[in-house]
């Protein structure tokens, strides 16, 4: 029984005695196509094996990786702490989004109506406690800026404003209940 040559990519089916063609065949119009004789030694390019060199292809691949050869070793459900912790934020925001576009309640207990409602229920008091924070280091800023000065150094024109605004962040500190240095009064007057 013998054996049917299979043919190559190109078409092209080698003989036992050597020699080389393309089979005859039927085009879709019902047209025959006569057999094509390929002459020795020639090779079609779909019969062309591409050379792969295997350092190339590592290169190329090399930052998807991690470290070679451990892709079978990492746990599909393990992440980094990074990853695991932006998915828990992911989460949050969606819960947040659904409990606002829904009028459900939070977790605590409380219904969430809009962003504003959400934002007043932050403590004013830390708010303040921020803000001075805030202007208070400013102004010890400012304060250097100024012992810089006198001290005979120059000051860029950026350094001589905010030299000149030293009152002025006093004056915010004071209408938020905290002294020049930065201390609430009440605790201010206590130390006195």
């Amino acid at each position: 029984m013998p054996s049917v040559p299979t043919p190559s990519k190109a078409g092209i089916i080698e003989t036992n005695s050597g020699e080389r063609h393309i089979p005859a065949s039927v085009r879709p119009d019902g047209s025959q196509r006569k057999e094509i004789k390929i002459r020795p030694g020639y090779k079609p390019p779909e019969d062309v094996e591409v050379y792969k060199n295997r350092t190339a292809e590592s290169w190329k691949t090399r930052g998807s990786g991690g470290v070679p050869g451990a892709e079978g070793l990492k746990d599909e459900k393990e992440g980094s702490a990074a990853s695991n912790k932006n998915a828990k934020r992911r989460e949050a925001r969606k819960k947040a989004k659904a409990a606002e576009e829904g009028g459900e309640k939070a977790k605590d207990g409380a219904e969430v109506v809009d962003k504003q409602e959400a934002m007043v229920v932050e403590d004013p008091e830390a708010e303040k406690e921020k803000k001075a924070r805030a202007l208070k280091k400013k102004l010890k800023q400012a304060k250097d800026l100024k012992e810089k000065k006198e001290g005979g150094g120059a000051l860029l024109p950026e350094q001589f404003a905010k030299v000149i605004k030293i009152n002025e962040l006093i004056r915010e500190l004071d209408a938020l209940g905290f002294d020049a240095e930065g201390e609430p009064k009440a605790v201010a007057e206590e130390k006195k």
